[in-house]
């Protein structure tokens, strides 16, 4: 027998992989995923193909059904015997739609208003007052900054600040509130240089692929260099993809059908960016006013200039060229070459090395002799005498763009070692979803469009990732969706929809929710409102145990796979601090602009801890908390916050100590309570009766939602009648507790503090913290 050559032998181990994978949907699904004309995990089959809008299935009864989501659900439901929860209540449904689509709970007003609405489409109302809010974009950008791993610090031992990389944070919450079509959306973030060159927003966009951590002080260039491609690489292969193509860096993929050369391939695409911190993010007649009034000043400013570089310019020269030394001989003889004489490849790395260089130079001051510093301050004082007529510095993005028209080689690595480069490779899509979607990567350098001078590769990856039949790209998207509405997602493992992942639960739905993403213009909040205005949607969670169906169904599907209820949700760590700012009156609805930096607790390690802001400042949402990787703010790390390293498409969900701890004895949900305790305070005495009742009525409406239960409104009137008597018997003094803010004048101080106890206390009860 003839010897088989690599590229036979490779086929023939894709196609044993093949196989695995329909052995392990068969024994993970069973009957339910691979009935008769249901998909299965194949290379030929779902999700590799191209989602076609399935029928919407029959059932015994349509009569529940409020849109085609709900017949699917049923559809399935009926097949196992099993029937839907009763609807939830209004004031239950509405504060888990207000906290789904805006992360903030439902004010008093809102619910007067809901429940005093009782035309048929009150709830649909509601549903397009949340999707209009400007609170819906930050709800929802926080979900895809949780994808694209989004951090403003750069992470390993520096963790230097960014100091733009807040512009593309608001970006995504502007983009989210405009409805931005999601195809277009994917488009500027992977392209925008290339798609506008003259939109600023657009470059702030292409921030996406900043977002990597990296080491800028760096000495091996080649290494950082690798290591950024192979982040880059990775999470987009799992944020648009669904794919977990970082697994095929260094072999081929041991269960999914992506080799190593598609790796290298996709990672071509990526192969000649460079980062860039000196785009403008500014208008055209800004930048035009900016220049004008610039070179006034620089005619005016001339001499004092041409001083200032006499004094600093040799040892300028002398700062670079001894921070090179740390590089090696190749990387030094790359910075020694002029532009034009370097490789596109050594250009990257000249840039990489030069920005180090730069940072050195910025120490020189601190090393002038006496006299020189002297000088130097008298030179320096001199330029501020013109700072009227200098223009303040235009506003700039943290971007990345080509380095040119011509892109560095992408070799497969050996090992996914940079030191053992193998063929070289063009850009390509994966092999195994070229079948109806891919497009061949034409040879040579692809004309870029509207004139930018890039290789338009990435425009090309876009284009090809929002063509309408891409198999995987609206698929993810509204699994994505699917999961923070309804608790999982029909694929459970949104950031891997191959072998590895979990089988769909509603495969057919899945397809007919992508076709209805791609036929409707892209559309996400189109989707939210399909999703949450269903009757699946609109489902109880609670269980009752004089239901016999719920009981059965409880039996029969434990897992809740099939829906047949809401899935109760807990709070994210960011929505837990936002509700709290809201029911204590502090929230400061101030959006957009350098994150905020609140208090930190003692004993922060000073190399990472944070100066906090003016009080105002810090109680923006949560979403506006400076993300620092080395330093994440306690309470948000507390309560799951992802680590800003990797793409993280669901959070962790941990019960831990610490977690009562921080709502117990954080600073922050005590500050709350007193706020929260002081608003009340302001609305009517506590001298006891009925100003209790009213009290008591309204704080739990405010946390909760709805009106306390008589036996609720009685435990916390006893409550504040013997938590007061304890503080007076006690007899602490004023200072030692913790009183309203602010506290009415006249008001028995120990009742004072039992009120701020009792907001206390609702702000960790469980049904604060979760959602029915």
């Amino acid at each position: 027998m003839a010897p088989q050559s690599p590229r036979h032998k490779r086929k023939m181990q894709m196609a044993m992989r093949g196989f695995a994978r329909i052995v392990l949907a068969a024994m993970l699904c069973g009957p339910a995923l691979l009935r008769a004309g249901e998909p299965g995990f194949g290379r030929d089959d779902w999700p590799f193909q191209p989602p076609l809008r399935p029928a919407v299935p029959t059932v015994s009864d349509p009569s529940w059904a409020v849109n085609p989501i709900d017949t699917f659900i049923q559809a399935e439901l009926e097949a196992e015997g099993l029937t839907p929860s009763p609807p939830a209540d209004k004031l239950t449904l509405l504060r888990r739609v207000t906290l789904d689509l805006t992360g903030l709970p439902p004010g008093i007003d809102e619910q007067d208003a809901f429940v005093a609405d009782t035309r048929p489409d009150a709830y649909e109302r509601v549903v397009d007052r949340l999707l209009d809010s400007p609170a819906y974009g930050e709800r929802w950008a926080r979900h895809w900054l949780d994808l694209v791993r989004y951090a403003e610090t750069d992470g390993f031992k520096s963790d230097d600040h960014r100091p733009n990389a807040y512009k593309y944070r608001d970006w995504v919450i502007q983009a989210f509130n405009a409805d931005l079509p999601y195809d277009r959306f994917i488009a500027l973030q992977l392209a925008g240089d290339e798609l506008e060159p003259e939109n600023p927003r657009a470059w702030i966009a292409t921030g996406l692929n900043r977002l990597y951590p990296d080491e800028y002080n760096a000495a091996n260039l080649e290494q950082r260099r690798q290591e950024i491609l192979d982040d880059i690489t990775a999470t987009t292969g799992s944020v648009f993809l669904g794919l977990t193509m970082g697994c095929a860096q260094c072999h081929d993929h041991k269960f999914d059908e992506i080799s190593q050369a598609d790796y290298f391939s996709f990672q071509a695409f990526f192969a000649p960016l460079v980062a860039r911190d000196d785009v403008d993010a500014a208008t055209a007649a800004e930048r035009d006013d900016y220049r004008r009034r610039l070179d006034e000043w620089q005619q005016s400013t001339q001499g004092i200039r041409d001083e200032i570089e006499a004094l600093l310019g040799e040892k300028y020269h002398e700062a670079r060229q001894y921070a090179l030394t740390k590089f090696r001989e190749e990387i030094q003889q790359a910075v020694r070459l002029s532009e034009a004489e370097r490789t596109p490849y050594q250009q990257q790395i000249a840039i990489m090395a030069l920005k180090q260089a730069e940072a050195k130079q910025a120490e020189v001051v601190g090393k002038l002799t006496e006299d020189e510093k002297r000088r130097y301050e008298q030179l320096q004082e001199e330029l501020r005498q013109f700072d009227a007529i200098k223009p303040a510095p235009l506003e700039k993005a943290m971007a990345a763009t080509d380095l040119g028209t011509a892109a560095p080689p992408t070799f497969r690595l050996d090992g996914g070692n940079w030191r053992r480069p193998a063929e070289e490779v063009e850009p390509g899509y994966p092999a195994f979803l070229s079948g109806s979607s891919a497009e061949a990567w034409p040879a040579g350098v692809v004309p870029p469009e509207n004139g930018q001078q890039t290789t338009g590769r990435r425009s090309a990856l876009a284009r090809w990732l929002t063509r309408p039949d891409h198999p995987l790209t609206s698929r993810v998207m509204v699994n994505r969706l699917w999961q923070h509405h309804f608790g999982v997602g029909i694929v459970p493992t949104p950031n891997d929809f191959g072998a590895q992942g979990d089988p769909p639960s509603h495969p057919r739905l899945l397809d007919w929710l992508a076709a209805e993403l791609v036929e409707h213009g892209w559309s996400l909040k189109r989707m939210h409102r399909l999703m949450v205005t269903s009757a699946t949607y609109r489902q109880a969670s609670r269980l009752d145990p004089a239901n016999e169906a719920q009981i059965q169904a409880g039996q029969r599907d434990v897992g809740n796979k099939l829906l047949w209820r809401a899935r109760r949700q807990r709070l994210e760590g960011e929505a837990l601090h936002d509700a709290m700012l809201a029911v204590s009156g502090r929230y400061n609805r101030r959006m957009f602009g350098p994150s905020a930096r609140p208090p930190l607790p003692e004993g922060i390690s000073p190399n990472y801890a944070w100066k906090s802001d003016d009080e105002a400042n810090t109680n923006r949402r949560g979403i506006y908390v400076l993300a620092k990787r080395n330093l994440r703010y306690p309470l948000l790390d507390a309560f799951d916050l992802p680590d800003m390293h990797h793409s993280c498409a669901r959070r962790a969900q941990t019960t831990t100590a610490l977690q009562a701890l921080v709502l117990v004895n954080g600073e922050l949900a005590l500050d709350c309570a007193r706020h929260w305790a002081g608003g009340l305070l302001s609305g009517g005495s506590v001298s006891g009766g009925s100003d209790d009742a009213w009290l008591i009525t309204q704080a739990y409406r405010q946390a909760f939602g709805r009106s306390p239960a008589s036996d609720e409104s009685s435990a916390a009137s006893a409550f504040l009648a013997e938590q007061a008597e304890l503080i007076r018997s006690r007899g602490v003094p004023p200072a030692a507790v913790a009183l309203p803010l602010p506290c009415p004048a006249g008001l028995d101080q120990a009742r004072a503090a039992a009120v701020v106890d009792f907001c206390h206390a609702l702000l960790n009860a469980n049904e604060f913290v979760y959602v029915d």
